[in-house]
């Protein structure tokens, strides 16, 4: 987390989870100013999860052979990008 751009929250949880995640940290030596690196890093795997199960039910439809035919697509879309930039 970068000091000079972080956003303060004031968050709500329950007792049960409180004692839950500072007795996690506590078991792996983490201190109390872990906590909000602990909170960034959940937050970031929820929305990564989220926003790729979106993603999955936006395509469910369409055949593995066309998916994989984007996905080929897009790739060497971006290598080719990469390539000239370099």
């Amino acid at each position: 987390m970068h000091e000079g751009n972080t956003t303060r929250w004031t968050v709500t949880v329950s007792k049960d989870t409180d004692i839950a995640v500072r007795s996690l940290l506590a078991q792996r030596g983490l201190k109390k100013g872990d906590l909000s690196k602990f909170i960034e890093d959940a937050v970031r795997w929820r929305v990564f999860d989220q926003t790729l199960s979106e993603t999955r039910a936006q395509f469910a439809d369409l055949a593995p052979e066309a998916l994989q035919d984007l996905i080929n697509e897009a790739t060497e879309a971006v290598r080719h990008e990469t390539q000239e930039r370099s």
